[in-house]
């Protein structure tokens, strides 16, 4: 399973470049604003700064929502750098572009998917990733994680090529439980991905051990 962290924050990027786990970068409109990356030109060489950092795939979003104004973007955005992601919104227009894009060889990631039937389109239009949304379905009362597991089933029987990307984990189990459904990527903010790390018995075992490795 891949490890993408999703952030703008470059310094966060690099300290889990530095661990030697990351395998790639989602952001959004949202995480760049939270930034204080404001305006189309400061965004796409921020797009080019993560790439810089990182040795995998950096999804970038569109923002139009029509299909000529997606396409628009799709292209210049996926110019910038070869390892740069098309990020696109799981709408009718979206698919389209999906379809288009991957006819052109540009590689997408089908966005704000929250059911399997979206997942289904993504990937007969092409898409190289689908995010499932799992903590946004968390908060409605519906179960995130078995939507990964449906998806994941569904493209095995199919074999399709669209690797399901798990978005919106909000908490280190969500990790655990998409590694079990089989998710290809998870994607989160760092803290989830440095609470794998943590166990009480792991601090207890490491401090007997220093102790005893002391004693006269």
């Amino acid at each position: 399973m891949k490890f993408f962290i999703d952030t703008a924050n470059l310094d966060q990027i690099r300290e889990a470049m530095d661990l030697g786990i990351l395998d790639g970068v989602t952001t959004n409109p949202s995480l760049m604003a939270k930034e204080g990356i404001h305006g189309d030109e400061r965004i796409r060489q921020h797009y080019v700064d993560i790439c810089n950092i990182v040795d995998g795939d950096v999804s970038a979003e569109v923002i139009a929502t029509d299909f000529e104004g997606m396409i628009r973007e799709g292209e210049a955005l996926a110019s910038l750098h070869p390892q740069i992601v098309v990020k696109v919104p799981v709408i009718r227009e979206g698919i389209k572009a999906i379809r288009y894009l991957s006819d052109k060889g540009i590689r997408t990631n089908c966005t704000l998917v929250f059911s399997a039937g979206q997942a289904i389109l993504a990937a007969k239009a092409g898409a190289t990733y689908v995010s499932p949304f799992i903590g946004r379905l968390d908060d409605i009362s519906s179960e995130g994680v078995e939507l990964v597991a449906q998806i994941v089933d569904i493209y095995r029987y199919y074999d399709f090529d669209t690797q399901v990307l798990a978005a919106s984990i909000r908490h280190t189990m969500h990790i655990i439980q998409c590694a079990e459904a089989g998710a290809d990527v998870v994607t989160c903010p760092l803290a989830p991905i440095l609470g794998l790390l943590k166990h009480p018995l792991t601090d207890i075992g490491l401090e007997k051990f220093l102790a005893d490795h002391g004693k006269k």
